[in-house]
Protein backbone atom coordinates (compact mmCIF):
# COMPACT_ATOMS: atom_id res chain seq x y z
CA UNK A 1 0.00 0.00 0.00
CA UNK A 2 1.36 3.63 -0.59
CA UNK A 3 1.00 6.03 1.13
CA UNK A 4 0.79 9.43 -0.38
CA UNK A 5 -0.40 11.59 2.34
CA UNK A 6 3.00 10.58 4.50
CA UNK A 7 4.84 12.88 5.56
CA UNK A 8 7.76 13.88 8.45
CA UNK A 9 5.09 15.59 11.17
CA UNK A 10 6.70 18.52 13.08
CA UNK A 11 3.78 18.70 15.83
CA UNK A 12 0.60 17.52 17.07
CA UNK A 13 -2.09 19.44 18.04
CA UNK A 14 -4.32 18.23 21.62
CA UNK A 15 -7.61 18.80 21.04
CA UNK A 16 -8.81 18.53 24.40
CA UNK A 17 -11.83 20.80 24.50
CA UNK A 18 -11.11 22.95 21.65
CA UNK A 19 -14.43 24.53 20.53
CA UNK A 20 -15.30 25.28 24.24
CA UNK A 21 -13.56 28.35 25.51
CA UNK A 22 -15.69 28.20 29.06
CA UNK A 23 -14.55 25.14 29.51
CA UNK A 24 -11.60 25.15 29.31
CA UNK A 25 -11.22 28.55 31.38
CA UNK A 26 -13.29 26.82 34.07
CA UNK A 27 -10.46 23.63 33.58
CA UNK A 28 -7.50 25.64 34.01
CA UNK A 29 -8.72 27.10 37.26
CA UNK A 30 -9.31 23.67 38.62
CA UNK A 31 -6.11 22.16 37.07
CA UNK A 32 -4.02 24.78 38.42
CA UNK A 33 -5.48 24.59 42.61
CA UNK A 34 -4.78 20.44 41.57
CA UNK A 35 -1.72 20.82 40.47
CA UNK A 36 -0.25 23.52 43.42
CA UNK A 37 -2.45 20.65 45.80
CA UNK A 38 -1.05 17.91 44.63
CA UNK A 39 2.83 19.79 44.98
CA UNK A 40 2.20 20.64 48.54
CA UNK A 41 0.29 17.49 49.85
CA UNK A 42 3.02 14.77 47.94
CA UNK A 43 6.12 16.94 48.95
CA UNK A 44 4.67 17.16 52.69
CA UNK A 45 4.92 13.42 52.54
CA UNK A 46 8.13 13.48 51.08
CA UNK A 47 9.88 15.55 53.50
CA UNK A 48 8.40 13.83 56.49
CA UNK A 49 9.03 10.94 55.50
CA UNK A 50 13.11 12.25 54.96
CA UNK A 51 13.28 14.80 58.49
CA UNK A 52 11.15 11.97 60.94
CA UNK A 53 13.11 8.99 61.75
CA UNK A 54 10.00 7.22 63.26
CA UNK A 55 9.06 7.14 59.94
CA UNK A 56 12.45 5.85 58.23
CA UNK A 57 10.39 2.00 57.73
CA UNK A 58 10.01 0.76 54.21
CA UNK A 59 6.34 1.40 54.31
CA UNK A 60 7.24 5.05 54.46
CA UNK A 61 9.77 4.91 52.00
CA UNK A 62 7.66 3.27 49.44
CA UNK A 63 5.19 5.83 50.04
CA UNK A 64 7.79 8.73 50.19
CA UNK A 65 8.70 7.17 46.35
CA UNK A 66 4.59 7.18 45.03
CA UNK A 67 4.54 11.29 46.29
CA UNK A 68 7.71 11.44 44.41
CA UNK A 69 5.93 9.35 41.61
CA UNK A 70 2.84 11.40 41.66
CA UNK A 71 4.57 14.72 41.16
CA UNK A 72 6.35 13.65 38.35
CA UNK A 73 3.48 11.96 36.84
CA UNK A 74 1.59 14.55 37.00
CA UNK A 75 4.44 17.61 35.95
CA UNK A 76 4.33 15.45 32.30
CA UNK A 77 1.15 16.29 31.47
CA UNK A 78 -0.46 18.86 33.77
CA UNK A 79 1.72 22.61 33.48
CA UNK A 80 1.35 21.88 29.17
CA UNK A 81 -2.21 20.99 29.82
CA UNK A 82 -2.47 24.62 31.37
CA UNK A 83 -0.36 25.98 28.89
CA UNK A 84 -3.02 24.80 25.73
CA UNK A 85 -6.02 25.81 27.97
CA UNK A 86 -4.94 29.45 28.55
CA UNK A 87 -4.07 30.44 24.89
CA UNK A 88 -4.57 29.70 21.53
CA UNK A 89 -1.73 27.56 20.54
CA UNK A 90 -2.87 23.96 21.07
CA UNK A 91 -0.24 22.66 19.70
CA UNK A 92 2.99 20.39 20.83
CA UNK A 93 5.99 19.19 18.97
CA UNK A 94 6.54 16.22 18.16
CA UNK A 95 9.67 15.42 19.84
CA UNK A 96 7.58 17.11 23.28
CA UNK A 97 5.06 14.87 22.58
CA UNK A 98 7.35 11.58 22.17
CA UNK A 99 8.83 12.98 25.82
CA UNK A 100 5.59 13.80 27.55
CA UNK A 101 4.35 10.00 26.40
CA UNK A 102 7.65 8.19 27.40
CA UNK A 103 7.31 9.95 30.90
CA UNK A 104 3.91 9.54 31.32
CA UNK A 105 3.99 5.58 30.38
CA UNK A 106 6.73 4.94 32.97
CA UNK A 107 5.43 7.12 35.26
CA UNK A 108 2.44 5.35 35.13
CA UNK A 109 3.76 1.85 34.89
CA UNK A 110 6.18 2.79 37.67
CA UNK A 111 3.57 3.11 39.60
CA UNK A 112 1.61 0.06 39.25
CA UNK A 113 4.39 -1.65 40.16
CA UNK A 114 4.54 -0.03 43.14
CA UNK A 115 1.33 -0.19 44.64
CA UNK A 116 2.32 -4.03 43.95
CA UNK A 117 5.23 -3.69 46.27
CA UNK A 118 3.41 -1.74 48.92
CA UNK A 119 1.00 -4.66 49.29
CA UNK A 120 3.54 -7.20 49.74
CA UNK A 121 5.19 -5.16 52.53
CA UNK A 122 1.32 -4.96 54.19
CA UNK A 123 1.07 -8.66 53.82
CA UNK A 124 4.90 -9.30 55.55
CA UNK A 125 3.90 -7.09 58.48
CA UNK A 126 0.67 -8.36 59.12
CA UNK A 127 0.99 -12.08 58.24
CA UNK A 128 4.84 -12.31 59.39
CA UNK A 129 5.48 -9.74 62.08
CA UNK A 130 8.45 -11.63 64.09
CA UNK A 131 10.24 -12.16 60.33
CA UNK A 132 9.10 -8.50 58.86
CA UNK A 133 12.74 -6.66 59.82
CA UNK A 134 14.36 -9.60 57.99
CA UNK A 135 12.37 -9.60 54.48
CA UNK A 136 11.35 -6.37 54.84
CA UNK A 137 15.41 -5.28 55.15
CA UNK A 138 16.91 -1.93 53.49
CA UNK A 139 18.71 -4.57 51.44
CA UNK A 140 15.42 -5.56 49.71
CA UNK A 141 13.36 -2.44 50.13
CA UNK A 142 15.34 -0.19 48.28
CA UNK A 143 16.30 -2.87 45.11
CA UNK A 144 12.56 -3.38 45.31
CA UNK A 145 11.50 0.20 45.08
CA UNK A 146 14.41 1.02 42.41
CA UNK A 147 13.23 -2.27 40.61
CA UNK A 148 10.11 -0.62 40.32
CA UNK A 149 11.02 2.89 38.44
CA UNK A 150 13.16 0.37 36.37
CA UNK A 151 10.91 -1.50 35.02
CA UNK A 152 8.84 1.51 34.16
CA UNK A 153 11.47 2.91 32.28
CA UNK A 154 11.99 -0.16 30.32
CA UNK A 155 8.65 -1.08 29.63
CA UNK A 156 8.08 2.78 28.50
CA UNK A 157 11.40 2.69 26.62
CA UNK A 158 10.14 -0.26 24.31
CA UNK A 159 6.61 0.83 23.50
CA UNK A 160 7.46 4.62 22.73
CA UNK A 161 10.31 3.54 20.51
CA UNK A 162 7.82 1.33 18.32
CA UNK A 163 5.42 3.99 18.19
CA UNK A 164 8.06 6.78 17.16
CA UNK A 165 9.08 3.80 13.99
CA UNK A 166 5.42 4.42 12.84
CA UNK A 167 4.71 6.49 10.09
CA UNK A 168 2.55 9.64 10.24
CA UNK A 169 -0.15 11.11 7.95
CA UNK A 170 -0.96 14.01 7.40
CA UNK A 171 -3.34 13.31 10.09
CA UNK A 172 -1.96 15.42 13.56
CA UNK A 173 -4.73 15.61 15.48
CA UNK A 174 -4.81 13.78 19.10
CA UNK A 175 -8.21 13.48 20.43
CA UNK A 176 -6.91 13.90 24.31
CA UNK A 177 -6.08 16.14 26.67
CA UNK A 178 -2.08 15.13 26.47
CA UNK A 179 -0.08 12.46 24.08
CA UNK A 180 -1.19 9.62 25.38
CA UNK A 181 0.18 6.69 24.06
CA UNK A 182 -2.61 4.67 22.31
CA UNK A 183 -4.33 8.16 20.70
CA UNK A 184 -0.69 8.58 19.16
CA UNK A 185 -0.68 5.29 18.38
CA UNK A 186 -3.62 5.47 16.24
CA UNK A 187 -2.86 8.39 14.20
CA UNK A 188 -0.54 5.90 12.36
CA UNK A 189 -1.17 5.19 8.86
CA UNK A 190 0.27 1.67 9.23
CA UNK A 191 -0.79 -1.45 10.26
CA UNK A 192 -0.39 -1.20 14.18
CA UNK A 193 -1.57 -4.71 15.23
CA UNK A 194 1.82 -5.49 16.32
CA UNK A 195 2.26 -2.14 18.94
CA UNK A 196 -1.42 -3.29 20.29
CA UNK A 197 -0.07 -6.84 21.08
CA UNK A 198 3.09 -5.21 22.84
CA UNK A 199 0.56 -3.37 24.65
CA UNK A 200 -1.22 -6.09 25.45
CA UNK A 201 1.75 -7.96 26.89
CA UNK A 202 3.07 -4.98 28.91
CA UNK A 203 -0.51 -4.40 30.61
CA UNK A 204 -0.68 -8.49 30.96
CA UNK A 205 2.79 -7.97 33.03
CA UNK A 206 2.97 -4.64 34.88
CA UNK A 207 -0.58 -3.73 35.24
CA UNK A 208 -2.27 -7.75 35.75
CA UNK A 209 0.62 -8.80 37.45
CA UNK A 210 0.89 -6.33 40.45
CA UNK A 211 -2.72 -6.51 40.23
CA UNK A 212 -2.80 -10.32 40.72
CA UNK A 213 -0.16 -9.63 43.99
CA UNK A 214 -2.20 -6.88 45.49
CA UNK A 215 -5.28 -9.25 45.34
CA UNK A 216 -3.34 -11.90 47.01
CA UNK A 217 -1.48 -10.15 49.40
CA UNK A 218 -5.20 -8.67 50.75
CA UNK A 219 -6.55 -12.04 50.56
CA UNK A 220 -3.75 -13.29 53.31
CA UNK A 221 -4.28 -10.34 55.22
CA UNK A 222 -8.25 -10.17 55.63
CA UNK A 223 -7.77 -14.04 56.38
CA UNK A 224 -4.99 -12.93 59.27
CA UNK A 225 -7.20 -10.18 60.53
CA UNK A 226 -10.63 -12.36 60.72
CA UNK A 227 -8.20 -15.05 63.24
CA UNK A 228 -8.08 -11.67 65.74
CA UNK A 229 -10.55 -12.60 67.96
CA UNK A 230 -10.95 -8.77 69.81
CA UNK A 231 -12.88 -6.13 67.11
CA UNK A 232 -10.28 -3.98 68.65
CA UNK A 233 -7.25 -6.00 67.51
CA UNK A 234 -8.71 -6.36 64.25
CA UNK A 235 -9.40 -2.69 63.87
CA UNK A 236 -5.91 -1.55 64.32
CA UNK A 237 -4.32 -3.91 62.26
CA UNK A 238 -6.74 -3.36 59.23
CA UNK A 239 -5.70 0.54 59.80
CA UNK A 240 -2.35 0.31 58.81
CA UNK A 241 -3.25 -0.94 55.98
CA UNK A 242 -6.53 0.57 54.99
CA UNK A 243 -4.89 3.52 53.95
CA UNK A 244 -3.15 1.71 50.93
CA UNK A 245 -6.24 -0.68 50.01
CA UNK A 246 -8.49 2.52 49.32
CA UNK A 247 -5.52 3.75 46.84
CA UNK A 248 -4.97 0.93 45.53
CA UNK A 249 -9.11 0.70 44.63
CA UNK A 250 -9.11 4.32 43.32
CA UNK A 251 -6.28 3.98 40.81
CA UNK A 252 -6.86 0.96 39.53
CA UNK A 253 -10.91 1.27 39.75
CA UNK A 254 -10.28 4.17 37.51
CA UNK A 255 -8.09 1.94 34.68
CA UNK A 256 -9.84 -0.98 34.72
CA UNK A 257 -13.24 0.90 34.39
CA UNK A 258 -12.00 2.85 31.39
CA UNK A 259 -9.78 0.01 29.88
CA UNK A 260 -12.90 -2.77 30.37
CA UNK A 261 -15.82 -0.94 29.66
CA UNK A 262 -17.73 -1.60 26.23
CA UNK A 263 -17.03 1.06 23.45
CA UNK A 264 -20.11 2.25 21.75
CA UNK A 265 -20.15 1.48 17.73
CA UNK A 266 -19.36 4.60 16.49
CA UNK A 267 -16.58 4.63 18.75
CA UNK A 268 -15.01 1.63 17.53
CA UNK A 269 -15.74 2.58 13.98
CA UNK A 270 -14.12 6.04 14.28
CA UNK A 271 -10.97 5.28 16.74
CA UNK A 272 -11.74 8.42 18.54
CA UNK A 273 -11.39 8.64 21.99
CA UNK A 274 -14.61 8.67 23.85
CA UNK A 275 -15.10 12.23 25.50
CA UNK A 276 -15.99 10.34 28.98
CA UNK A 277 -12.28 8.19 28.84
CA UNK A 278 -10.59 11.51 28.07
CA UNK A 279 -12.24 12.88 31.60
CA UNK A 280 -11.78 9.31 33.32
CA UNK A 281 -8.18 9.35 32.09
CA UNK A 282 -7.98 13.15 34.24
CA UNK A 283 -9.28 11.04 37.03
CA UNK A 284 -6.72 8.62 37.33
CA UNK A 285 -4.26 11.12 36.44
CA UNK A 286 -4.60 14.13 38.61
CA UNK A 287 -7.55 13.42 41.09
CA UNK A 288 -5.75 10.56 42.35
CA UNK A 289 -2.30 12.09 42.49
CA UNK A 290 -3.75 14.28 44.46
CA UNK A 291 -5.93 12.75 46.71
CA UNK A 292 -3.37 10.24 47.90
CA UNK A 293 -1.49 12.26 50.72
CA UNK A 294 -4.83 13.29 52.11
CA UNK A 295 -5.91 9.31 52.36
CA UNK A 296 -2.76 8.64 53.63
CA UNK A 297 -2.91 11.78 56.03
CA UNK A 298 -6.08 10.98 57.30
CA UNK A 299 -6.25 7.90 57.84
CA UNK A 300 -2.87 7.39 59.02
CA UNK A 301 -1.90 8.22 62.78
CA UNK A 302 1.95 8.12 62.13
CA UNK A 303 1.72 10.67 59.31
CA UNK A 304 -0.59 13.17 61.32
CA UNK A 305 1.90 13.12 64.52
CA UNK A 306 4.75 13.72 62.11
CA UNK A 307 3.27 16.68 60.59
CA UNK A 308 1.78 17.69 63.70
CA UNK A 309 5.58 17.30 65.20
CA UNK A 310 7.31 19.09 62.13
CA UNK A 311 4.68 22.33 62.41
CA UNK A 312 5.74 22.55 66.41
CA UNK A 313 9.82 22.64 65.26
CA UNK A 314 8.91 25.17 62.90
CA UNK A 315 7.11 27.29 65.43
CA UNK A 316 9.48 26.74 67.98
CA UNK A 317 12.43 27.54 65.49
CA UNK A 318 10.74 30.83 64.78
Amino acid sequence: MEWDNQTILEEFFLKGLSGYPRLELLFSVLILIMYVVILLGNGTLILISILDSHLHTPMYFFLGNLSFLDICYTTTSMPSMLVSFLSERKTISFTGCVVQMFLGLAMGTTECVLLGMMAFDRYVAICNPLRYPVIMSKGSYVPMAAGSWIIGVINSAVQTVFVVQLPFCRNNVINHFSCEILAVMKLACADISGNEFIMLVATTLFISTPLLLIIISYTLIIVSILKIRSSEGRSKVFSTCSAHLTVVIIFYGTILFMYMKPKSKETLNSGDVDANDKFISMFYGIITPMVNPLIYSLRNKDVKEAVKHLLRRKVFNK
